[in-house]
């Protein structure tokens, strides 16, 4: 038996269990087993909706950087957005911080020309691709992807989610097709753990070992929030983020929220939706109305009718195309991240979500659900 998740805080298991509720200390034990990594405490969340909300932030995150920047996207735009991020790398670079840049081999190549020569060729960034791939349809690499989308600059402060470097996040300047999503800036110790998840890939880009650098709490710590981050994908991490899904629907008491781009998983989470809804147990899915992909749209619908006749509510929002991905359970607990609601997310790609229970950042996320619903259409379950 490994070290006690419970005895990390430095409290005993029977003074948790008076101030945590029962189903969430389940799903924490839960957890421990599929990925035994501690909740870091003493963390601070806030969510940023849009590109227009979240790049002005990290870049200026970026450019303030002293020491480092760690950054990986899954796709890295040459576009307006891309060079805003150039600039703040640029500028991190002059200060003296060591700046190093992951992009994914397939997800570099949504734009032509693509980003890597601006970046290889200014002093002082570090850059590397992850699984090179001549376009972003050359098979058999459209699977194996490292979706992850970090930044770190300094080890103090990060931003985690699933939102690209890309023109369409920025939905005020009205791109041509303008993408709505939300990212978090998260302060804390679980930097360290994020900083970790861009040690091992920088190296399996085939670049060479570093230590980055930590999150040294000296003073007060940010936040209250505690949270780990949990990294999946089709080596030693396989299908951690999936059973945790299964784990939250299976704890969860009251109420369900999940909000998905691309929502194709496959017979076990459907049941588990089941489940979840008989029990009683408000479950809710929000997804576009249309895909951004192909057929995307009629596969989704194929899983519709057995969920709707079980309870499970399922929401449609109107365009913009919503890339969000969030999964908010009994307004407490909240698990984010690059990982899709599909077979590629919980088994072929390289994906990290963050584990953590604050009930404020749920308020604020709450909101940002409501505010989807409120620009959504309900599916209606036909009996006949």
């Amino acid at each position: 038996k490994g070290p006690d998740i419970f005895t990390v805080t430095g409290k005993s298991a029977e003074e948790i269990e008076k101030e945590i509720p029962r189903p969430f200390l389940q799903l924490m034990r839960l957890g421990y087993k599929v990925h035994p990594q501690h909740f870091a405490l003493g963390n601070r969340a806030q969510a940023f909706v849009n590109g227009d909300e979240a790049y002005p932030e990290m870049c200026r995150l970026i450019a303030s950087a002293k020491k480092e920047v760690l950054m990986q996207s899954y796709i890295f735009d040459n576009d307006r957005a891309g060079q805003m991020f150039v600039k703040a790398l640029k500028q991190a670079a002059k200060n003296g911080a060591k700046v190093k840049v992951l992009v994914d081999g397939v997800g570099l190549n949504y734009s032509k020309p693509t980003i890597a020569a601006a970046l290889r060729r200014t002093p002082g960034i570090e850059f590397s691709v992850f699984l090179p791939s001549k376009s972003p349809i050359n098979l058999p690499f459209v699977n194996l992807r490292n979706h992850r989308k970090i930044l770190i600059v300094d080890g103090l402060a990060a931003f985690f989610g699933g939102m690209n470097v890309a023109e369409g996040n920025l939905v005020q300047t009205q791109p041509k097709e303008p993408i709505i999503d939300i990212t978090f800036k998260v302060e804390g110790p679980v930097v360290d753990q994020m900083s970790r998840v861009f040690e091992e890939d920088w190296i399996f880009s085939g670049k060479k070992h570093f230590i980055p650098a930590s999150f040294r709490a000296g003073g007060p710590l940010p936040g209250t929030m505690p949270a780990r981050i949990i990294p999946d994908g089709p080596d030693g991490d396989y299908g951690k983020i999936e059973l945790m899904a299964l784990g939250a629907l299976s704890c969860a008491q009251k109420t369900v929220q999940i909000v998905t781009p691309y929502f194709l998983p496959e017979n076990n989470i459907l049941i588990a939706l089941e489940v979840a809804a008989m029990r009683g147990v408000n479950v809710e899915i929000i997804l576009p109305s249309k895909s951004n992909i192909l057929g995307m749209d009629g596969a989704m619908r194929a899983n519709f009718a057995r969920l709707l006749e079980k309870g499970v509510k399922i929401y449609r929002t109107r365009p913009p195309f919503d890339h969000s991905k969030i999964m908010l359970v009994d307004d407490a607990w909240l698990f984010v991240g690059s990982a899709n609601w599909d077979v590629r997310s919980f088994k072929l790609n390289f994906e990290c979500n963050m584990e953590c229970l604050d009930k404020q950042l749920a308020r604020e996320v709450g909101k940002i659900i409501a505010r989807k619903k409120a620009n959504a259409t309900a599916e209606k379950w036909d009996k006949n």
